[in-house]
C-alpha cells in the first residue's frame, strides 16, 4: 500500500489512466495523487475529461487503460471506503421515492436491499438529513424539490455512507450562492474530520478561496498540486488557452 508523508493511503490515485469515446481520447495517460485528508477540486475547461475521469476512477465507465486506486486498493475491492454524489441530470427524479428513502439508499451497502432499515441506521439517516437542512422534507418526494434540495439530499445519502473518501461530480451546479455556501461549509467539516473529499468543479475563484489541493485537467494532467501552486496565470493559460485571467492574488476567473 502506497501511504503518503501521513501514512494514511491516498484516498485517489490515478496511474496512466486513458479514457476514450470512440476513436476520440476524453482522459489521456492521467497520473495523480491525492492527499489524504484534503479538501480536493479537479478543474479545467468544458471538455477537458473532469466528469469522465472520475466516473472511470470509479468503474462506472470502462478505462482503455490505467488503473485507480480508492484508500491504496483496487477500486472493485474497495468501494466500501468512497461515497459518490453523481451530477443531479443523472438522476431520475421522476422515481416514486421520499427524501428518507434516498438517504436510507446509504445504508444499504451494510444491511443489504432486502432487510429492514434497523433503528441505529434510522437514528444515522435522520442525524444526515440534520445536518444537511433537510429534516422537515424528509417524507416529500424528491421530484418536489428545488435544485439546491436535491443536492442536500444526495450528499445526505453520501454521509449515511459513512465512507473515509467523498467523491462529487459538480455539487454546484444549479444551486444558489446560499445553497453553494452551505455545501462548501459541510465539506469543510467533514474535511476537519479526517475525511477525504475530492470535487469535480468549474469555477476558479471558489476553487482558490476554499480548497487544499487540485488537479488541473485539459484531457491530460496540466499541474497538480497545493492550490496556490497550480492556480497560477501561467499554468492557467497552458489549461485554458489563455483565456484564464488572474484578476488579483487572491482570485482567478475565466475570460474565454
Amino acid at each position: 500500500m502506497n501511504a503518503g508523508l501521513d501514512g494514511r493511503p491516498a484516498p485517489l490515485e490515478l496511474r496512466r489512466l486513458t479514457v476514450s469515446y470512440g476513436a476520440r481520447p476524453v482522459v489521456w495517460d492521467v497520473d495523480a495523487r491525492f492527499p489524504a485528508g484534503a479538501l480536493s477540486a479537479v478543474v479545467g475547461p468544458n471538455g477537458a475529461g473532469k466528469s469522465t475521469l472520475l466516473k472511470a476512477a470509479l468503474g462506472l465507465i470502462p478505462s482503455d487503460a490505467g488503473q485507480a486506486l480508492i484508500d491504496g486498493r483496487p477500486v472493485r475491492g474497495a468501494l466500501d471506503r468512497v461515497a459518490y454524489v453523481p451530477q443531479r441530470d443523472a438522476i431520475d427524479w421522476d422515481f416514486p421515492i421520499t427524501v428518507r428513502e434516498v438517504v436510507e439508499m446509504g445504508r444499504y451497502a451494510r444491511t443489504g436491499w432486502i432487510r429492514r432499515v434497523a433503528r441505529t441506521d434510522r437514528a444515522l439517516v435522520e442525524e444526515c438529513l440534520a445536518r444537511v437542512g433537510m429534516s422537515e422534507y424528509a417524507s416529500r418526494q424528491i421530484g418536489q424539490l428545488s435544485g439546491g434540495q436535491r443536492q442536500r439530499v444526495f450528499i445526505a445519502r453520501a454521509l449515511a455512507q459513512q465512507a473515509p473518501v467523498m467523491m462529487m461530480d459538480e455539487p454546484f451546479a444549479g444551486v444558489d450562492a446560499r445553497t453553494e455556501a452551505s455545501i462548501l461549509t459541510l465539506l469543510r467539516e467533514l474535511r476537519d474530520e479526517g475525511r477525504s473529499v475530492i470535487v469535480v468543479h468549474h469555477d476558479l475563484g471558489t476553487v482558490r478561496a476554499a480548497f487544499d489541493w487540485v488537479l488541473l485537467l485539459n484531457v491530460r494532467a496540466v499541474a497538480a498540486g497545493p492550490v496556490a501552486e497550480v492556480l497560477t496565470p501561467e499554468i492557467l493559460r497552458r489549461a485554458y488557452g489563455g483565456g484564464a485571467v488572474d484578476l488579483d492574488p487572491g482570485e482567478a476567473t475565466w475570460a474565454g
